[in-house]
């Protein structure tokens, strides 16, 4: 029985592909650095964004890093936060689970300031209780760290929770905290690295995951329904 869901946001939610890719080639042009192609980023898509730039960059100066995201952010601010869009089926998916009676919270590595604005845009915010992602220091990247501070901040019960996400850190961050997993084939994890993770449930769409949720789960009764509710 889940009472709770946790969404992933890139790759599972919208797709910020070009969005993503773009800032880092600007990020990696202003360092004076060589740029991959876009399609040969893919994989900076879901895993903490320093990770992502210390392997590009082969390095772990704190430094270097630092201004890498400084740069990324500086694009992404502005005109990245913009190159994305929804995935089918999402928007129709999240009001049958919310309307459904579970709690919904959004649980992304990417900054909570940037994650609140995406959701805004799309129109997306209506349908979540609360909304939690890292600080722009850095704190709360690590999804298993951000999963555990979801459920202490909202006196939550592991064992009534889902998470879903596409990547292989998003089911990690949910079986240290003894959540149940689900990753989706849609987005950016490959076949491969979703088996290895080794989730609970797989979904091929966000209308499987809703169709289950509505012939299986009891959400929790609760008069408190309202979204966002101060928290996150």
């Amino acid at each position: 029985m889940i009472h709770n869901v946790f969404f992933d946001l890139d790759g599972t939610l919208t797709d910020p592909k070009d969005g993503i890719t773009r800032c880092i080639q600007f990020a990696l042009g202003r360092l004076g650095r060589e740029a991959p192609p876009n399609d040969e980023l893919l994989w900076c898509i879901g895993p903490p964004l320093r990770e992502s730039f210390s392997r590009l960059l082969e390095s772990d100066d704190s430094g270097l890093l630092d201004m890498a995201l400084q740069y990324y952010r500086e694009r992404f601010s502005e005109v990245g936060i913009y190159e994305n869009s929804v995935y089918p089926g999402i928007p129709t998916a999240l009001q049958k689970i919310y309307a459904g009676g579970l709690r919904v919270f959004l649980a992304t590595a990417k900054p909570k300031v940037f994650a609140v604005r995406i959701l805004e845009h799309f129109d997306l915010l209506q349908f979540f209780h609360g909304i939690y992602g890292s600080e722009l220091d850095g704190r709360l990247t690590d999804k298993a760290e951000l999963v555990a501070h979801i459920l202490k901040t909202e006196g939550l019960n592991p064992e009534v929770s889902l998470i879903v996400g596409d990547r292989f850190h998003d089911v990690m961050g949910g079986k240290k905290n003894g959540v149940a997993t689900a990753a989706v084939m849609y987005g950016y994890g490959s076949r491969e690295e979703i088996e290895d993770a080794g989730p609970d449930f797989i979904f091929h769409s966000p209308s499987d995951l809703a169709v289950y949720l509505e012939r299986t789960v009891k959400p929790v009764a609760t008069d408190d329904r309202s979204p966002v509710g101060g928290s996150g």
